[in-house]
């Protein structure tokens, strides 16, 4: 916990209140950016995505300076015929998203159709599994706060609901985490908020 805290602290950051929105920018030492949203009457986190320099990443459009989402997604932009400016897949395929809330952090996995009992989710070996008996479906989900601070993922904090088309899991927070994050709040306290727009960290 000790380790992230001070990444945090150290790293050079700014903050853009804007429509209930709170905006921070941080870049790190290692030449890493983290990009984070905050709803700002709750404090709950919105979205987290994340950009390294060209050739840091195995990942190719993370090296390539493309922005990775860790939590919520990425709006989708049109074009002048309204058509999405990015080949996107189908619609009707399974989507994955993380939202998190005060307490847990949740996934929404969008457009399966199935009875509850199809899914099989675990908890183990540092990931979470999801898999469907009809073999129709398998995802492999990973809390990245928890492995920031080399937490044990334990199945029994672990909750999984059917609802529209959506299997919604959800993973309570321990007591580190939201320690944790009440720590993260307060350093994001003494950050100015700037009237500029959306910054990047300058490439060496």
């Amino acid at each position: 916990m000790e380790k992230w805290v001070k990444l945090i602290r150290d790293a050079r950051k700014t903050c853009l209140v804007n429509d209930n929105l709170k905006k921070v920018h941080f870049c790190f030492s290692d030449g890493r950016e983290m990009a984070e949203e905050y709803d700002v009457a709750t404090g709950e986190l919105l979205l987290r995505k994340w950009k390294v320099q060209r050739g840091i990443s195995v990942n190719k459009e993370t090296a390539a300076g493309r922005w990775e989402y860790e939590v919520g997604e990425q709006q989708s932009t049109m074009n002048q015929s309204g058509d999405s400016a990015e080949i996107r897949e189908s619609t009707s395929n399974p989507a994955c998203i993380r939202r998190d809330n005060a307490k847990a952090f949740q996934w929404r996995i969008r457009n399966l159709p199935y009875p509850i009992q199809t899914y099989n989710v675990t908890a183990a070996n540092g990931k979470i599994t999801v898999k469907t008996s009809n073999k129709k479906y398998f995802k492999e989900l990973r809390i990245a706060d928890l492995d920031r601070i080399d937490e044990e993922l334990n199945e029994s904090m672990l909750g999984v609901a059917h609802a529209n088309n959506t299997l919604i899991i959800t993973y309570q927070k321990s007591r580190n985490v939201i320690e944790l994050e009440k720590i993260i709040s307060g350093e994001l306290r003494k950050i100015k908020a700037s009237k500029d727009g959306d910054v990047e960290c300058n490439q060496q």
